[in-house]
C-alpha cells in the first residue's frame, strides 16, 4: 500500500497541472494497448521525454494492459476490425481450441492467415485511441475531484 501512495505522490509533486498529467496517461494508454508489444514502453518514454511529460503518469497508462488483458484485447480488436472491413477475400477464420496448439495443422492454419494483420491492426487502432481518449477524460474528472489544488487554465 505504500508503494501504491509513494507513486501517486510521485505524479503529484512534479509541479503539473491536471490537464498535463491526464495527457501523460492519455499517451501511455495509446501505447501502452498499441500492437507494438516490446516497444511500447520505450516509445511512450521517448515521448514523455520529448515533450516534458509526467514519466511515471506514462508509465501507469502504459502499464494498464497487463498479460491478462491483452490477450482478450487482441482478439477483440481483432474481431472489431473484421467487423469493420469485413472478411477479407481468402481469409478462412478456424475453429479452435487449447488442444489445437499442439497440432502441426492449426500452425499451417495459423502462418496461412497473413491477411489477418490488416483488420487487426485497424481494429485496435480504433480501440486504443478510444481507450486513450477515456483515459484522459476519466483522469482528468479524478484529478478535479480528488487532488487538492486550485486548477490552472492554460
Amino acid at each position: 500500500m505504500q508503494q501504491i501512495k509513494d507513486v501517486i505522490r510521485s505524479i503529484f509533486t512534479t509541479g503539473d497541472n491536471p490537464r498535463r498529467i491526464a495527457f501523460a496517461v492519455l499517451i501511455g494508454v495509446f501505447f501502452g494497448f498499441s500492437p507494438l508489444n516490446g516497444l511500447h514502453t520505450m516509445l511512450a518514454l521517448f515521448v514523455a521525454v520529448v515533450f516534458r511529460l509526467n514519466k511515471v503518469a506514462v508509465l501507469c497508462g502504459v502499464f494498464l494492459n497487463t498479460p491478462w488483458i491483452v490477450v482478450l484485447f487482441y482478439n477483440f480488436s481483432t474481431w472489431f476490425g473484421i467487423q469493420l472491413i469485413g472478411v477479407l477475400s481468402g481469409m478462412v477464420l478456424p475453429n479452435i481450441g487449447l488442444n489445437d496448439f499442439l497440432n502441426s495443422e492449426f500452425w499451417f492454419c495459423f502462418l496461412s492467415q497473413r491477411r489477418l494483420p490488416i483488420p487487426a491492426f485497424l481494429g485496435s487502432f480504433v480501440l486504443y485511441t478510444i481507450l486513450s481518449l477515456a483515459s484522459y477524460v476519466l483522469t482528468l474528472s479524478l484529478l478535479r475531484k480528488h487532488v487538492p489544488w486550485k486548477l490552472e487554465t492554460p
